[in-house]
């Protein structure tokens, strides 16, 4: 197997074009993870909403003494 670049020095620098190449890969990351964390913490804080709203409407039902 053949390496493109004889070494790390070389692979950063990609010819001179190193800091684009390392800036859109960095990039592209944080956008990826962005993409896939918000999603979960917003499903968390959506179920942490709904928990709560039944747990008044338990406590209202409760208070009034509705049944069911």
């Amino acid at each position: 197997m053949k390496f493109q670049f004889q070494s790390v020095s070389h692979l950063l620098d990609m010819g001179g074009h190193g800091f684009y190449v390392w800036s859109a890969v960095i990039v592209t990351l944080i956008v990826i993870i962005g993409l896939i964390v918000r999603p979960l913490i917003h499903h968390r804080v959506v179920l942490s909403q709904i928990s709560k709203e039944l747990a008044r409407e338990k406590l209202r039902k409760k208070a009034t003494g509705e049944d069911n």
